[in-house]
Order: structure tokens, then sequence, then C-alpha cells
């Protein structure tokens, strides 16, 4: 269940970029202000007017007032990260991140512009954008709490979990109560298959809070890992009573409904997740596939491309989108994301079926009876597998 990314970036969606105006002594709260002795009346004013209208969450205000600033003063670092706050506090992350840049490009290692590049980036789900500029700020030894969790998820989020591991150890040591990371650390060495790390985790879990959602959650996902389903299931509900807006709560427990086949039920916890987090890929993409179930391919392609917007590499998606867009009768559109899942895992025996009956629709024959056969050989290969280990004997036999 591919859940933590979305997790992490619930964790710091609320906070907002570094500024030096927002809060302070409107005379010397600007950073535009710190930078020049005599700025000007003018231009004082209306830097002392934005950083009032920011302190008072007036940020559309604040907006208006440091354009009119920047354009007195295009290359002031100060007031191109003014105006980037106002924006991200706007939501306008997209028109954040060019003033962001333009700081950065003219004090390339300003620590504070690349922060809140960082984060902006972050909060787009940029990670690979956001990594190289929370590296540098993490490699010093006084590197803060926010810096290293930042860099683990953005590694996390790249699939990188050795190396979001390391980040995320550190985040813990600058702040050992806080069980999001702990959480997330403990799911990084699990997909890093570093099993006795995660038990050393979970113990900090539950040392901290037992009944703690993040505690339920990662004995459900490893219950589910081992086919305990009863007792998964149990675990996600425990985690939902503990803490009903718990990120990928819902998702988990109509996860695990619809491994059961209750597509009812799993379909009100999908529902119920997008309610909190309309990105979350779990979600959309089981609800795709419920839709595709229903006959609703116009319907699925909607939520299979709102899961892929959130995961590009989701494998399950990838064919959800591929079999929509056969259903709608677009074969040559459905070739590319069945490719996409092909590529993600070569073994996907699913995938390669269905890219040979795209490929057989568009009259590529030979190409089509190429995946079909590649189908085939994995499925033989994996019933092989399947019966050898259900035929093995234990050591002690």
């Amino acid at each position: 269940m591919r859940i933590l990314i979305f997790f992490g970036l619930w964790k710091w969606i609320a906070f907002g970029p570094i500024s030096l105006s927002a809060g302070a002594v409107p005379q010397t709260s600007s950073p535009a202000l710190a930078q020049r002795t005599n700025p000007g009346k003018q231009q004082q004013t209306l830097l002392v007017e934005g950083s009032a209208a920011l302190s008072r969450g007036d940020a559309p205000e604040a907006e208006k007032l440091f354009r009119r600033a920047l354009a007195n003063e295009p290359r002031s670092v100060g007031i191109l990260n003014d105006l980037a706050i106002a924006l991200v506090k706007q939501e306008k992350i997209d028109d954040a991140i060019p003033f962001y840049r333009r700081a950065l490009a003219i004090r390339p290692h300003d620590p504070t512009t690349a922060r809140n590049l960082a984060i902006a980036y972050f909060r787009k789900q940029q990670y690979a954008a956001a990594l190289p500029l929370l590296k540098p700020l993490a490699a010093t030894p006084s590197a803060d709490f926010q810096v290293l969790d930042l860099a683990g998820l953005s590694l996390f989020g790249l699939d990188r979990y050795r190396e979001a591991a390391l980040y995320l150890e550190r985040a813990s040591v600058a702040n050992p109560s806080d069980l999001p990371t702990l959480y997330t650390l403990g799911q990084a060495y699990l997909r890093a298959k570093n099993y006795s790390a995660v038990v050393a985790v979970f113990q900090r879990i539950m040392t901290i809070n037992p009944d703690s959602a993040e505690a339920h959650v990662m004995m459900g996902t490893s219950d589910d890992k081992m086919f305990k389903e009863d007792d998964a299931l149990a675990e996600y509900q425990s985690a939902e009573k503990a803490d009903p807006n718990f990120p990928g709560v819902h998702s988990g427990l109509g996860l695990l409904y619809w491994k059961r086949d209750q597509t009812d039920q799993a379909a009100i916890e999908f529902q119920e997740e997008l309610k909190r987090s309309p990105s979350d890929p779990i979600a959309n993409c089981l609800l795709g596939q419920i839709a595709m179930r229903q006959n609703q391919p116009a319907e699925a392609e909607k939520l299979f491309q709102t899961a892929l917007q959130a995961n590009p590499q989701y494998q399950d998606a990838l064919l959800g989108m591929g079999q929509a867009e056969l259903a709608l009768n677009h074969p040559e559109t459905a070739v590319t994301p069945l490719r996409r899942a092909v590529a993600v895992n070569p073994d996907f025996a699913q995938a390669h079926f269905i890219l040979g009956n795209a490929l057989a629709r568009l009259g590529r024959t030979k190409e089509a009876a190429r995946e079909h056969n590649i189908s085939a050989q994995i499925q033989a290969h994996q019933r092989a597998a399947y019966t050898q280990k259900l035929n093995a004997k234990p050591k002690n036999q």
C-alpha cells in the first residue's frame, strides 16, 4: 500500500516558507528593507505595508504591494522571496516557484531561498527537484529537523528507501517523539527489507504511544504482508478509531475490503480518503477499477489520471488507464500507459497481455503476439515457482 509519501506531504502541507516579514516589526521586517539603507520613501512604504499585509493574513494585498516593489527593484532577493511567500499563502505555488528560482539565481547559496523553494517543490510532489536543494542544507551538522525530514520524505517519494532511512534516522534524533517521522522511517525500512530495523522503530513508536494511529497502521501493514488479513483489518479499524483523519487510513481500510471483494464498503472508505486527500493514488486507482467494473470507462479514466499525477510509476493505475482507453475504443492511446506499466515491472503479466490486445487492435500482429507470449511465459514461471514453494519441505524434516 503506497500511502506513506502522501502522509509526509500532508504533514508539511501547512508549513509555509520562511519569511523575515511575517509577524515582525514593520519598520525593519522586510528582507528587502534589511538589504538597503535608504530604499526611498515610496518603496519603503510598499515594503512595510506588504509585510503588514502578510502579518495580518491578507496575502492578496501583500502580493499587489510586493509586485509594485519588485518593479522598482527587480533583482531584490528579499522582495522576490516576499512575493513568492504571498503567492504560496494563496496556494499559488506554481506561480511562486519562478520567483524563488529568480532569487536563487541572483544569490545561489542563500539558505533561506533554497529552503523555501524546496518546500514549494515538495508541496507540488516534485521530489526530484526538491532533493538537490535539501541535501546541502542537510549536510551540515546543525541541520534542523524539518530539513532532514523533508530530505528523507523526498527520497521516499523517489523510492530510494535506504537513503531515505538515513535522513529520517537523523530527523528522529532531532525530534525523538515525532510519530509521523518514526512511522515514515519504519515504512522505509520495511520497503528496504530491513526487518530488524522495522521492529526497532515499532518498539520506539509503542514506547511513545501504543494506541496511536501510527502504531496500528504499522502493525496492520505488517499483518497484511504476512497474509493475516483479519488481524490487518482489525489494526486498521483501530487506527481509524484512534485518528479518523490519519492520512491513508481510509485507503488502507478500503484496500483490505477490496481484497475481500467487499466492493461497496471499499468504495465508501476510498471516498472518505478523497474527502481528506483528493490526490490519494490508492483511492483514485481502486475507485477507477470499481468504475470499470460498472462499465464507466470515462469516469475510470479521470480517476486513473489523478492517481498517476500523484504517482506516475503506479503500475496498477497504468494498467487501469490502458484498460479504460481500450474500453473507450482508443487502442493507440492505450499503448503508452501499458508500455510504461511493463517498464516499471517487466514481470507484470496482465499488462503484457493487455498491451498485446491493444497492439492487435492496431493491426500490429507481430508485436501483439510477442507481448502475449511474454505474458504466457511469465505466468508459467509464476505457476512453477508457486508449485515449488508449496511442495518444498521444511529444512528440519
